[in-house]
C-alpha cells in the first residue's frame, strides 16, 4: 500500500487508526537509534531512511537522482513492514537479528530477505529494534552497499 503523504506525520495520519500507535512508536525508535548522517524522507510511498546525497553522491545504484536507501516503515496490508536493507545485505547482522528475536520474544521473526513483518502490533520488540537500528552506521551501511552491489 503506497501512500502520496508528503511526510512522515500525514502519513501516519493516513493509516488505520489500530496501526497509528504502533508505527508512530517504531518511527519513534527508528528515530531514537538512528546514527547520524542516515536522513528521514518519505520515499516508495513509505517513511524511509536513507544515506542523502551530499554524504553519498552517487545515490541508489540503480536511480542515482535518489538517495542510498538504508530502511523504510510501512504498514502494509495485513502487517506493520521494516525493510531494513542492513539485514538484507549482512549476513551476521541478519543472524544476529533472528538470534536475539528468538530470545527476546519466543517468536521466530516473521521475515522476507530484508522485511520484518509485524501482523500483531502489541508484539513488537522495540527495544531489539532499536538495537537493531543503531548497529549500522552510515559509514557501514555504505561499506556493505558497495561490497555487495559491486559484485
Amino acid at each position: 500500500m503506497l501512500s502520496k503523504a508528503k511526510t512522515p506525520e500525514e502519513y501516519i495520519e493516513s493509516i488505520p487508526n489500530n496501526r497509528k500507535e504502533a508505527v508512530s512508536a517504531l518511527r519513534k525508535t527508528i528515530l531514537d537509534n538512528l546514527p547520524e548522517g542516515f536522513a528521514e524522507v518519505m520515499g516508495y510511498g513509505m517513511i524511509g531512511y536513507v544515506v542523502p546525497h551530499s554524504i553519498y553522491p552517487n545515490g541508489y545504484h540503480s536511480t542515482p537522482k535518489l538517495p542510498l536507501p538504508f530502511i523504510n516503515l510501512a504498514s502494509q496490508k495485513n502487517h506493520i513492514a521494516i525493510y531494513h536493507m542492513g539485514i538484507y545485505g549482512d549476513k551476521e547482522l541478519l543472524a544476529w537479528f533472528t538470534n536475539e528475536y528468538l530470545k527476546q520474544t519466543n517468536l521466530k521473526p516473521d521475515m522476507g530477505k530484508g522485511c520484518i513483518r509485524f501482523k500483531k502490533p502489541d508484539k513488537i520488540p522495540y527495544k531489539l529494534i532499536g538495537e537493531l537500528i543503531s548497529r549500522v552506521t552510515v559509514k557501514d551501511w555504505i561499506a556493505t552497499y558497495e561490497k555487495n552491489i559491486k559484485r
